[in-house]
């Protein structure tokens, strides 16, 4: 055997792995290789154990976002402890090595992989797991200089699968990457590039066919911006969002069921309108959408580059209560440059849509790598903010892991501090009115 592929399989990030797979199963190389998915660490290590045995080289593959870095860190040596050799290279890629490559290095692995997995897996089944020379990754040389080879090389959604058949691996798919709005505490766009990519409707309904082939039957979407599917621009099209809806409707069948805007993507405010909600509820089994909000203060709105107010956000949850949605709307507490005012604003906002029937889906503000926030503050609510959380949360009206995320809050912001970004800072905080 030439090379076997562990993947260290979690749930919290078994999407990117299908993607992965997908583009595997498709792929034509010389290389023998196999793939064992390590559910937990001590599978893992066994898995690793066995491999060494028979191949040449073992690929360990790991994807993580940033608030687990620090956990999968520990987590890596604790394998290493159980299964290590001179043929395996562990190998790290999603939104946290790419942004953050050396951060990765110094913390075990051997392989950072940067930007879109796709083309550069496959550049390494076919290298036989030799990362020489290969796009889209940074490593250290026998000599222990960085090395680093650039970005892997972005292509069409259309040229590989977004689950695998060839495993069994499905998953919600992806019908967009990228996104044009470019909010300034988001992963997404900086990743990805601040540009939409569309999978193609014909592609789209390929995957449903399938999916229906193989006895499931319900078709979720991944993407930053749900009505942004078809378009190039900041303006739906409702055409576009249609055909799609139908074709998938078509393709699931009777029994089968298409949800839209609701977990795991979200609806823009802005984007909300009678004719979009009714399009869902036409085509949709969901009763529930997702509203991204993120703040009740439009000064900080501004500064976010969200490239909406609150008015919007008020009006998109009037707009789908009276169509008969229950609205989740997300919000995060302790963004950078906050002010009281602001805060009350915030506050005052949730509760306002809490008494229009709307749930609020409570975040802590994240200094997350490879944002222009990446060296802001981490997120800090004060115990007035705490205390009207908690009771909207009483009431049913508030959910969220805000309070775990205050805590990955801070280690992000040490990170930054210790890896400081070279050249000018890209953080451009709300300017606080003088006196404040």
């Amino acid at each position: 055997m030439d090379l076997v592929l562990v993947l260290r399989y979690r749930k919290a990030v078994t999407y990117g792995f299908h993607v992965l797979l997908g583009a595997l199963e498709g792929h034509e190389t010389t290389t023998r290789y196999e793939v064992r998915f390590g559910e937990t660490p001590e599978a893992t290590a066994a898995h690793i154990r066995d491999a060494t045995a028979s191949a040449k080289r073992v690929l360990v593959l790991w994807s993580f976002y940033s608030p687990d870095a620090a956990a999968l860190a520990e987590e890596l040596a604790a394998i290493r402890a159980l299964a290590d050799g001179p043929q395996v290279t562990h190998v790290a890629g999603g939104v946290h090595a790419t942004a953050e490559p050396v951060q990765t290095l110094d913390a075990g692995w051997d392989v950072a992989a940067i930007g879109e997995g796709e083309t550069t897996l496959l550049a390494l089944v076919d290298a036989a797991g030799d990362p020489a020379g290969i796009h889209g990754l940074a490593y250290r040389d026998a000599a222990g200089e960085l090395v680093r080879t650039g970005k892997a090389r972005q292509r069409p959604l259309d040229d590989f699968p977004g689950f695998s058949l060839r495993w069994d691996k499905f998953n919600a798919l992806e019908i967009t990457r990228g996104c044009v709005y470019a909010c300034r505490f988001c992963q997404t766009p900086f990743m990805f590039s601040a540009r939409f990519r569309h999978r193609s409707l014909g592609n789209v309904r390929w995957h449903v066919d399938r999916m229906r082939e193989r006895g499931l039957r319900d078709v979720r979407f991944i993407t930053p911006t749900a009505l942004s599917y078809g378009t190039r621009s900041e303006e739906p099209n409702l055409a576009a969002i249609e055909e799609l809806l139908a074709s998938c409707r078509e393709g699931i069948g009777p029994h089968g069921r298409v949800f839209f805007g609701s977990f795991p993507s979200e609806i823009r405010p802005e984007h909300v309108s009678r004719e979009a909600l009714r399009l869902v509820k036409r085509y949709c089994a969901n009763t529930n959408i997702i509203v991204g909000a993120q703040s009740g203060s439009d000064r900080v709105l501004d500064a976010a580059k969200r490239g909406h107010g609150t008015e919007e956000v008020r009006r998109a949850v009037r707009l789908g209560v009276e169509e008969g949605f229950r609205i989740n709307v997300d919000m995060i507490f302790g963004m950078p440059g906050e002010g009281p005012d602001d805060v009350d604003a915030s506050l005052t906002l949730a509760r306002d849509l809490a008494d229009l029937g709307a749930r609020i889906h409570a975040h802590t503000f994240m200094p997350l790598p490879g944002t222009p926030w990446r060296d802001a503050p981490p997120g800090d609510v004060d115990p007035a903010t705490i205390t009207e959380v908690d009771r909207l949360s009483q009431r049913g009206a508030l959910y969220g892991h805000w309070q775990k995320q205050r805590v990955h809050a801070a280690r992000l912001a040490a990170a930054a501090e210790a890896y400081p970004r070279p050249g000018r800072s890209r953080t451009i905080l709300p300017t606080l009115p003088l006196g404040e």
